[in-house]
């Protein structure tokens, strides 16, 4: 079994409006320094298999048509191989 984490990012050039929105909500705080704030999604599943190859397709497919928006959005993803225990390995 593997753990899956994607991050999904609006690309650079695309406007963020929800990033736009909480950095000003700092500024009100007194977060002066704070610039070229980027909201992002977090992500994390489990795929069960133990074909590293296999799971690797999955998540990437899982990603560029569920996960993310490929117009607007970049993704970047780790697996990471767990044990039956629920250990890493």
């Amino acid at each position: 079994m593997f753990k899956a984490i994607v991050i999904v990012k609006r690309r650079p050039k695309i406007l963020d409006p929800q990033g736009k929105a909480v950095e000003q909500g700092a500024k009100l705080l007194g977060f002066n320094n704070v610039h070229n704030t980027r909201i992002g999604k977090y992500i994390e599943f489990f795929v069960d298999t133990t074909d590293k190859v296999l799971a690797d397709k999955e998540v990437k497919e899982y990603a560029e048509k569920l996960l993310s928006n490929p117009i607007m959005e970049d993704y970047e993803y780790t697996l990471t191989e767990i044990s039956s225990s629920g250990e890493n390995k």
